[in-house]
């Protein structure tokens, strides 16, 4: 069986002018369907009809045949059945025809050869590409504006509303003449949405770009209640900012799911690390993200071996693997031995619902006490607070304390909302709006603290465990009372205790502190360089 592929690339576009020799992705945008047509298993010749020199050359080189359109197929007025009945005369040659425009790059080999088999399968006569587009739309009847539809429905409940694409018309030669390439049997085939796109427009080339440069991201992320639930958070930050899904994998003995909390991203669970390189291995990611607390030189290079041509990007990484990493930040630390690793407070990542909260404004006296440790607490710091909020002496002051996803003892910390002066909270999806309604906060010494210094909430915060002594940005000097590792009672009380009697002016220098740092914008400072990597 023969079957012709023709190719239309007139020169002078109008619209956007050099459209069709112009580089996206790295290639002229007329390649992206020569190639397919090249590498269909089903096309057997491709001819490019064409009166530009450029696309001449470039069909010639990919080893497509050309054919020069004569002057008068190219004026605006001319329709496409004569140009492709032109250029594949005489047509008895052919068993199938199929047109493929050069303005839907996106498109797959494997969409066109399916269309093609489903062509010959069903012996249509036609087959033309399309997306299932059900939309409440309106026409026009009696110069009155009307509905297309007697309900309205949801979009997933409405009737198909196939829309044509422009990708390929497949037709069956005995069909094809100067006026028409549409036969009696004719059918739409329905392509995935992201490979539907025509270039007709500006708005069209800049998606077109973004399609054909869109990376694939997998993000491996583990964590729980000694870990912290840090890099949880991040990991789910991180993903939104991807133009596509990552699949996020986490490893089943390390990580409960439900430290995720509701989320709709690819979820991954895996047995260990073998797992995970088998997962890597088989869909060979663009860029991988590891969010692990530290890598070893050995998992780095396992990983490399999997992933030859990936970029890989660590986060908070204080192992020997940053050595194999591309890229590795450290917002915690200040410590940056290696060019290829980023560090302080310039690239910590703010949760999307801070950025749309303003600092709180200094009150004349404290009324209200926020408490959060993290998403774990492993040193039950919020047990110990709670025990001191519930003294006789703080009952004028409110206090308001956040229990995280992998907190243990949830159920007998609640116990304490019977009292009046104390809100327990568990796993809260609002924390900014909690946050802005107190004067003061006490916290540890990781990912609270910098959510706590967007607000400009002055801070009594303390260390977890010795890796959170290094944090550095957490400290006296940012704006913070730091009082160290495991600190006494005492030394928490007493703390306290001078927060709530401070002036005004006193608490309002600590905001200033806080508020001199730039931690609004360090989101846009990872992506930019994760994106030029």
């Amino acid at each position: 069986m023969r079957i012709l592929a023709v190719i239309p690339a007139r020169a002078g576009s109008k619209g956007i002018p050099n459209k069709n020799i112009r580089i996206i992705g790295g290639k002229p945008l007329v390649y992206y369907s020569i190639n397919n047509a090249l590498t269909s298993q089903n096309i057997t010749d491709v001819i490019v009809t064409t009166d530009s020199e450029a696309v001449r050359i470039i069909a010639g080189e990919m080893g497509a045949g050309v054919h020069w359109r004569d002057e008068r197929l190219c004026r605006d007025d001319v329709t496409l059945d004569s140009v492709i009945y032109d250029a594949a005369s005489p047509v008895g040659k052919w068993d199938y025809i199929v047109t493929m425009q050069p303005t839907s790059p996106t498109l797959s080999v494997g969409t066109l050869d399916k269309a093609i088999e489903y062509a010959i399968e069903n012996e249509l006569d036609t087959v033309i590409s399309a997306i299932n587009a059900p939309h409440l739309s309106w026409g026009e009847k009696d110069g009155h504006k009307v509905p297309n539809y007697k309900e309205r429905l949801n979009r997933q409940y409405l009737p198909p509303n196939y829309l044509e694409t422009g990708a390929f018309v497949i037709s069956k030669a005995s069909v094809v003449t100067e006026t028409s390439r549409i036969g009696e049997k004719v059918d739409v085939f329905e392509v995935p949405e992201d490979e539907s796109v025509d270039v007709d427009t500006f708005a069209d080339l800049y998606a077109v770009a973004a399609a054909l440069n869109k990376k694939t991201v997998a993000i491996y992320v583990n964590g729980n209640n000694k870990r912290g639930m840090g890099h949880i958070y991040r990991a789910l930050e991180l993903a939104d900012e991807f133009y596509s899904k990552p699949d996020i994998y986490y490893d089943l003995n390390q990580t409960d799911a439900s430290v995720f909390g509701k989320t709709t991203h690819n979820l991954i669970p895996v047995n260990g690390i073998a797992e995970l390189f088998e997962c890597c291995k088989e869909k060979q990611y663009d860029i991988m993200i590891n969010d692990i607390l530290s890598t070893s030189i050995d998992y780095m290079i396992g990983l490399r071996s999997v992933l030859p041509n990936a970029k890989i990007v660590n986060f908070e990484d204080k192992g020997e693997g940053i050595l194999k990493a591309d890229l590795v930040f450290n917002a915690l630390y200040n410590d940056a031995n290696y060019p290829q690793v980023k560090s302080g407070e310039k690239y910590y990542i703010a949760g999307k619902l801070f950025l749309m909260y303003n600092p709180i404004v200094i009150k004349e006296k404290v009324e209200r006490v926020f408490v959060a440790f993290g998403g774990a607490d492993p040193s039950n710091y919020s047990d110990r607070i709670l025990a001191m909020a519930s003294k006789p002496e703080y009952d004028d002051i409110q206090f308001t304390v956040v229990l995280g996803r992998a907190k243990d003892n949830v159920e007998q910390l609640m116990e304490y909302n019977s009292r009046p002066n104390i809100e327990v909270l568990y796993d809260v999806s609002n924390m900014p709006e909690l946050m802005r309604k107190c004067d003061m906060a006490i916290t540890s010494r990781g990912r609270t603290g910098y959510e706590l210094a967007i607000l400009g909430i002055p801070s009594i915060a303390m260390s977890q465990n010795v890796r959170e002594e290094r944090h550095s940005f957490v400290s006296n000097e940012n704006g913070f009372t730091y009082i160290g590792l495991h600190p006494t009672d005492e030394m928490i009380e007493s703390n306290l205790k001078m927060y709530l009697s401070l002036s005004k002016e006193s608490r309002q220098r600590f905001q200033d502190l806080m508020l001199s740092h730039d931690l609004r914008n360090g989101r846009r400072r990872v992506m930019g360089l994760i994106e030029n990597l």
